[in-house]
């Protein structure tokens, strides 16, 4: 009796062992699963890719050692490719653009994060259309019959912001109104298409606009802003909603706290910005009525 009591009391041990074990597996692969060992994070092709990459990756860097978790950056080969991933979930999140940050957020629910502001103390750009200053083009009226081009469908600064000012003059074909015109994947690459005669008319934001003319100022002289758009978000850094609330918000304390260290602002410098401020959707108003403006639906809007 007491050998069969003994063997039972063994049993019923090794039992609770077992279920204890599974549990703190169980609890383990929980845990693992609510806090990421990974984050990868898309940027736009705004720049030269190789200069992206440099100014991105310190700021990747800097986010790691302060997280605890490894944040890999991938740029995309156009604006309207970091959308897709979003909506396949290969990304976590990333540096959007307002039109691209807009279209995540009304379509993906992703949450806004987080915005730089640049050396020069915005946080915001507007869009530019330009011509030649030998063009002669000065008024939209001027404009019908020329080349003209655009950034990227996904560009709220270079391409969103020239077609609501068409839509607003009655003009509602394009493909009419104008000869020709074409994408040319970056704002840098639509100032210099202008620049060398390859379009009568670019479209661009302000803040490229003006890193170029500052490296090289005959561009100032040779090129003549005719439009300029309202404020829109330069940039924001957005996070899928369904990542831990917990590291939502340890991202945005991290880059909001940047400037508090000589380390974050020694980054922040090579990033090209002063600081990080707190973003939220009510940034994006205005890109919501420049879209308004143009006809275009956010919902269905083709960044291809």
């Amino acid at each position: 009796m007491n050998t069969a009591s003994g063997i039972l009391r063994l049993m019923v041990c090794k039992a609770a062992l077992s279920f204890l074990i599974i549990g703190v597996i169980l609890c383990s692969q929980s845990a693992a699963s609510e806090q990421p060992p990974e984050l990868l994070l898309g940027v736009e092709p705004e720049h030269n890719i190789f200069d992206q990459m440099e100014r991105y990756r310190k700021l990747a860097g800097y986010l790691s050692e302060h997280l605890g978790i490894k944040v890999n950056l991938t740029i995309t080969s156009r604006y309207g490719e970091v959308i897709n991933r979003l909506k396949t979930r290969r990304l976590d999140g990333a540096f959007l653009s307002s039109f691209t940050a807009a279209l995540a957020i009304t379509t993906l629910e992703l949450d806004p994060v987080a915005s730089p502001v640049h050396l020069g103390g915005e946080s915001h750009s507007r869009g530019y259309i330009f011509v030649r200053s030998d063009s002669g083009i000065q008024t939209l009226i001027d404009m019908e019959g020329k080349s003209i081009v655009f950034v990227d469908p996904a560009s709220t600064e270079g391409y969103l912001f020239p077609l609501a000012v068409l839509k607003k003059h009655g003009i509602n074909d394009k493909n009419t109104f104008f000869k020709r015109h074409y994408f040319s994947g970056s704002h840098a690459s639509a100032i210099f298409a202008v620049l060398d005669g390859r379009a009568d008319i670019g479209a661009a934001k302000n803040t490229v606009y003006n890193t170029q003319v500052s490296l090289d100022p005959s561009i100032g002289d040779e090129l003549a802003i005719i439009k300029e758009s309202p404020n829109v978000p330069e940039e924001i850094l957005c996070l899928r909603n369904n990542l831990p609330e917990e590291i939502k918000e340890k991202i945005q304390t991290v880059l909001l706290s940047m400037e508090t260290t000589s380390r974050g602002r020694n980054i922040l410098r090579q990033f090209r910005a002063l600081r990080f401020i707190k973003a939220s959707k009510t940034d994006l108003d205005p890109v919501l009525e420049i879209a308004h403006e143009a006809g275009i639906s956010l919902t269905s809007a083709n960044t291809r």
